[in-house]
């Protein structure tokens, strides 16, 4: 069997949020964790418990207090924020609780402006692949509908179509289907898997989803993997 390197790897990381006098909130404490490459891994804990952060962490969204943390072999927490936006934009996909769609743009047009902001396809073949990737999440017949004329669902579809647009070897998402019915996320989900499958991209999916639990290749609760006893939880510095 052939040894993949992990997708991601943490090594001594830690996140607090400054509070000012000297006070912060300590969230994450993870000595080393590794998510394997090529695999859906489902993330789970209580409310407050750090898993958004985990997943702005890793994004390069936010930096952490201490440690590394590597997308591969790029170690992202040493990016300055232009070249984390550039990486994330071309390497990561991005999947939100809400939707975050433009209003004024069709689906077409906001799965292309993921792609646009990234420069890792050529112009010529935005609308080809955009077409394509909608194609594939069952909304051929919708790529000329804006937001406001699509169902919660078929947005959430739209959503996953522009987080995967770019080819990115990593997909995160947090909460997908929290907004759903148990219908419509089954349905939501049952795509973004097929698609990761299908392509070989590792996803990371915060979520409590009893469909998500069952499909996934593995299940990590973050308090397994967070040293901190009692996460978000305000401290003395001096």
């Amino acid at each position: 069997m052939i040894d993949v390197p992990p997708a991601v790897t943490l090594r001594g990381v830690k996140k607090a949020f400054p509070l000012g006098n000297g006070r912060a909130l300590d969230v994450l404490d993870i000595e080393h964790w590794a998510l394997p490459a090529g695999r859906c891994t489902v993330l789970t804990g209580p409310s407050g418990s750090g898993k958004t952060t985990l997943l702005n962490l890793i994004a390069g969204v936010s930096l952490p207090t201490a440690g590394t943390i590597a997308v591969h072999d790029t170690n992202v927490s040493a990016l300055p924020e232009p070249q984390r936006d550039r990486f994330r934009a071309r390497h990561v996909g991005y999947v939100f609780q809400t939707f975050n769609l433009l209003s004024a743009f069709t689906a077409l047009e906001n799965v292309m402006l993921s792609m646009m902001f990234a420069g890792a396809i050529p112009k010529a073949e935005h609308r080809r692949r955009a077409t394509e990737i909608l194609a594939r999440l069952g909304l051929a017949a919708r790529l000329s509908h804006k937001p406001q004329q699509l169902s919660r669902g078929e947005q959430q579809r739209i959503a996953i179509a522009r987080a995967l647009a770019n080819h990115p070897s990593l997909i995160l998402a947090d909460e997908p289907c929290a907004s759903l019915d148990a219908g419509t996320a089954r349905g939501v989900l049952d795509a973004l898997l097929s698609i990761c499958r299908g392509d070989g991209t590792t996803l990371l999916v915060v979520s409590h989803e009893p469909a998500m639990l069952t499909a996934g290749d593995q299940i990590v609760d973050i308090t397994a993997i967070n040293r901190l006893e009692d996460p978000a939880r305000s401290v003395e510095r001096v």
